[in-house]
């Protein structure tokens, strides 16, 4: 099937944000850095960067730290080339604390439907593991 292409409609930008939350959810830097322009520039909470190299870089990097790693994302707002979404997601870390961290991200899209950015604000909030609501398998696929 072919991936959703901008300008956007209600439809086509939540199949855009489900197919974002199952490709993070595999955990697989290089697969998740396709969906990205060449030179695609991101801001992640104060970190700056450029190009799918160090995409991949800064994804290994996060799933390095941020354990059995699960997200949820959910449309907030869209219009023509641009989706906002809101987001959560939980993780441990190597000690065993667990987290929950809740954002926003701002995505705009080249006419190929690759995002050309992605701004990234997230905070963190640690829970206990009881607290967890995302429990599954990782997805491989």
């Amino acid at each position: 099937m072919k991936p959703p292409l901008p300008p956007f409609t209600l439809e086509t930008a939540i199949v855009k944000v489900k197919a974002a939350e199952d490709a993070w959810n595999t955990r697989d830097p290089e697969r998740v850095a396709l969906a990205y322009t060449e030179n695609s520039e991101w801001r992640n909470r104060a970190e700056f960067l450029c190009g799918r190299t160090q995409i991949v870089e800064f994804l290994k990097r996060k799933w390095s730290k941020e354990l059995d790693y699960r997200l949820r994302k959910e449309l907030w707002c869209f219009m023509e080339h641009r989706i906002a979404v809101r987001f959560e997601y939980e993780w441990h870390d190597d000690s065993g604390f667990w987290y929950r961290s809740y954002g926003n991200e701002n995505w705009e899209f080249a006419e190929d439907g690759l995002m050309m950015r992605r701004f990234a604000s997230i905070n963190d909030l640690p829970i206990k593991p009881s607290e967890r609501k995302f429990h599954w398998e990782r997805q491989t696929t």
